[in-house]
This record gives structure tokens, C-alpha cells and sequence, in this order.
């Protein structure tokens, strides 16, 4: 009997020197807690607590030249080792108009951005602790969509930060301009002061979400209403979902505005001032000590408003990972029970829950799932987002498949095995321009990747079910 193949391959980077980050032995690519793995269109990265790997895997792009056949930039950013830092996080930052570079974060918080070459872009203070997570999400606008928003989301310990998807576009495109205009082999010191802090920074919200406990994953789901009762202004609201080991769904508020508590206010003040006063006086009671050469700290931004809506707290229950729909208004989440919620983000609401899937993990696809519609299309027919239903893969790697389920509370659609050590990869999303938003492009669906640790092959899941 005929046995159809759900996943197609696409390349392999069998060919690549990954001795530098664990590979060699079985499993290297899903049991090291420190070896992080983001996938583009066109290539991966691989990074240990040092060192970065990026590899092409589709021959579409050209990076100049190569040292074999998959590798085609080595990265050892610049770490502190008095404070022992090291990398924690990394995603791709792709935009429509050939800008791809890769974020890279730290463990003290700082925030990086390298080109494909390797080359330094930006860094950037954050917040001082470890960064665990760096989300790459959008919503552009559509029939079912009124207003576009388009961000970069760094989660840490109790904390969350946004970087807007626009002004790290318009600080990239002034970079590339600027870069292709000097020679090549200077490096980017007009972007930097003689402390090497950046001229100019990136403008970031930063909330404070720690009221359950540290999060260990969190994603800001989108806009949302202002509270009750409160007049209407032009100020946004963001709803917030972190997850962690006290609490294993919280939500918050997020104001977009500054303002504070009036304790708060006078004590960002008084204690500035305070303390202006006491080094000038300082100055004048040792006027004969020498300058210290040491190079001013990098300061952090103050943190806005985050207003707590609502908490499920389960113990023994751990919040593990966080997984969020396109739109935003579903959140799959994974604990330490073996078990899977999908969260409605709108109505905070735990819709569905799967039992019996430890240490598994999860991404959203869309399927074209309906039989109908897959056999009368002709051939040559172009399928818009409208043919495709949203579904969630589950990788149970205890089980050694990965599972599809229709959302929200359809059935399951297929059953795909996955090999031991294969890890299931997503593309980031892609920043939207000007030209690309208004040309009749076909859609792109969600897809789901595997890699392979030890044979190096990267597949793809078919969207097609029939």
C-alpha cells in the first residue's frame, strides 16, 4: 500500500564544521540547555555561550565568500568576563526589502544586532539581567484587522521589554546606507561615542512584570482596550502573558506611558539631585584625586506601568514555554505536568488542554486541510490566506511523532514521526514595507521546519494534507 510523505526535504548542513557548538554526539541538538538555534528562509544560526554559527542552507542569498560549503559567518561578539556573560538568546530580524540581520541577547541584558557578515550593528543596554527570549512578531492590516503592529519582544526574568518594528527598520536602512558609503574595511565607530555606548539608541518600553514571580517565558499578544472607567486617550494598551514557576499564566496591562506612582515621581527627583550634590561636594574635599578612567555605566529605561489582570496558580504545576498565534489571540503553553493549554488571550480563558506530553514543544501552522477545495483548484491556482485553517503542531519528543490539531477545537489531522534528536524550527516573521504590502505577492503560510541534529537534513512539514 501507497504510504503518503508529510515532509519534503530542503537542504542539509552535514557539510559545516559544527564541532564548535556540541555537534558529534547523539542528541548534541536538543540536550545542551545552552545551544540556541534560529532559522531564516535562507539560512540558520547556531550559538553556544560564545560563539555564533551562521549557515546557509538555500543557495538564493550570496554573502560573499565562503569557507565551505554551509558556513558562512563565525561571530564572537564581545563579552564581559568579569561579569561572566554570555550569550542567552538570538533571532533573526528579516525585512522585506533584503535587510536581514541577526539579534543577538546577553546575560546581562544587552541587546545586539550583527549582519550576515558579522559585522557589529548596534548594541544596547535592555535591562541588567539575563534575556531569555527574543520574540519577533506582527500584525499587519487587513479585513480582519484595523490597526498594523509590528515588534520586537524581549522577555527577562519579571521582565518584558518592546522594541518597535519601525524605528529598528529605519536605524537598519540608515546603518546599511551609511556602511555601503565608507570603505569596507572600517568598522562602525560612527555609531559609537569614545566609551563605546551607542550615539543613538534604540527607543524601548520596559515593564515591570513580576507581581506572581519570575517569568520564564512571557509575549506581548497585541493591543488591547483601556481599563474601565478611564477616560479615552490616544495611549495604547498592550495585554501581556508570562508564564513561570509561581504562576502558570499571568496576564498584565501595559501602558505605553511613563507615568508613575507619586512616590515614585519625587524619588526620581530628589535622589538624582541628592546624589549631584554629594559628588560635587566630593570634588571640592579631593580636588588633588585623579580621574578614574573607568567608563560610565549604561543606563537602563524606567519602567512604565503594568497593571495586573488576572493569574492561575496551580502547584506543583511550572509554566515551561510560551507559543503564540499569529494574530495573537491564542497562546499554547507547555508545563512541567506534561500537559498543553491553549489560552484565548482575549478573553484569558484556557479553551483546550492536552494531557501526556512531557518535555514537548510547539509551533502553529496553517494547513490546508480542507479535502474539497484541494481537489477542485486547478494546478496553476494561487491559495490566499482564506484556504488555510490554523492548526497546532505538537512535537512529543518521548513519543517520537509530531502532532496536528486543528484550532481551536478541531480534531487532529495528522501524525508525522520525527526522529530522536530533530528539533522543530519556524521561520521568524517577516517586517513588512511600503512596496511589499501594496503588490499582489501570494500569501506565505505558516509552515513548521525539523533539523535534524545527526544527519544534518532540514525538512519541511507539506501544508498539503490531502
Amino acid at each position: 500500500m501507497w504510504r503518503r510523505n508529510h515532509t519534503k526535504e530542503l537542504g542539509c548542513i552535514a557539510g559545516a564544521d559544527l564541532s564548535a557548538v556540541g555537534a558529534g554526539k547523539e542528541g548534541w541538538l536538543v540536550e545542551s540547555p545552552n545551544l540556541h538555534v534560529a532559522l531564516d528562509t535562507n539560512s540558520i544560526a547556531l550559538a553556544n555561550r560564545s560563539l555564533i554559527l551562521i549557515l546557509n542552507w538555500s543557495q538564493s542569498i550570496d554573502v560573499g565568500s565562503v569557507m565551505d560549503s554551509n558556513l558562512a559567518a563565525k561571530i564572537m561578539p564581545e563579552l564581559s568576563p568579569i561579569e561572566a556573560e554570555y550569550i542567552s538568546a538570538i533571532e533573526w530580524l528579516v525585512f522585506d526589502d533584503d535587510i536581514r540581520v541577526l539579534a543577538v541577547g546577553t546575560s546581562c541584558g544587552y541587546l545586539m544586532i550583527f549582519s550576515i557578515q558579522g559585522r557589529l550593528i548596534h548594541r544596547q543596554i535592555v535591562n541588567p539581567a539575563k534575556i531569555l527570549k527574543i520574540r519577533v512578531r506582527g500584525i499587519k492590516q487587513d479585513l480582519t484587522q484595523d490597526t498594523s503592529s509590528e515588534e520586537v519582544c524581549i522577555v527577562m526574568p519579571g521582565v518584558v521589554g518592546r522594541f518597535d518594528g519601525s524605528d529598528i527598520k529605519s536605524f537598519l536602512q540608515q546603518w546599511f546606507q551609511e556602511s555601503n558609503s565608507r570603505l569596507w574595511d572600517q568598522d562602525s565607530d560612527a555609531f559609537q561615542d569614545n566609551s563605546g555606548n551607542p550615539v543613538r539608541s534604540l527607543p524601548y518600553q520596559l515593564w515591570n512584570v513580576s507581581k506572581y514571580g519570575v517569568c520564564a517565558d512571557a509575549a506581548i499578544t497585541g493591543v488591547m482596550p483601556p481599563p474601565l472607567m478611564e477616560i479615552q486617550s490616544s495611549q495604547r494598551y498592550y495585554c501581556a502573558v508570562t508564564i513561570g514557576d509561581d504562576a502558570v499564566i499571568s496576564a498584565f496591562r501595559l501602558s505605553v506611558d511613563k507615568s508613575r506612582s507619586l512616590v515614585g515621581a519625587i524619588l526620581s527627583k530628589v535622589v538624582p539631585a541628592t546624589f549631584s550634590t554629594i559628588a560635587s561636594l566630593s570634588k571640592l574635599i579631593w580636588r588633588s584625586e585623579p580621574n578614574s578612567p573607568k567608563k560610565p555605566e549604561p543606563k537602563s529605561q524606567p519602567f512604565a506601568r503594568a497593571s495586573p489582570l488576572t493569574c492561575l496558580k496551580d502547584h506543583p504545576r511550572k509554566g515551561e514555554k510560551l507559543t503564540l498565534s499569529p494574530s495573537g489571540s491564542l497562546a499554547a503553553i507547555t508545563d512541567s505536568l506534561g500537559r498543553i493549554l491553549l489560552l484565548d488571550t482575549k478573553a484569558l480563558v484556557v479553551v483546550r488542554l492536552w494531557k501526556g506530553y512531557r518535555d514537548a514543544s510547539c509551533l502553529f501552522v496553517e494547513m490546508l486541510a480542507s479535502k474539497d477545495k484541494a481537489v477542485s483548484r486547478p494546478a496553476y491556482y494561487e491559495h490566499t490566506k482564506s484556504d488555510y485553517c490554523l492548526c497546532l503542531a505538537i512535537h512529543a519528543p518521548r513519543k517520537g511523532i509530531v502532532e496536528v490539531w486543528q484550532m481551536r477545537t478541531g480534531q487532529r489531522l495528522l501524525t508525522v514521526p520525527c526522529p530522536k534528536g530533530t528539533k522543530i524550527l519556524q521561520p521568524t516573521y517577516r517586517f513588512s514595507s511600503a512596496t511589499a504590502s501594496s503588490s499582489s505577492s501570494s500569501y506565505v503560510p505558516l509552515e513548521v521546519f525539523f533539523l535534524n541534529g545527526d544527519s544534518g537534513q532540514i525538512s519541511v512539514l507539506n501544508r498539503f494534507l490531502y
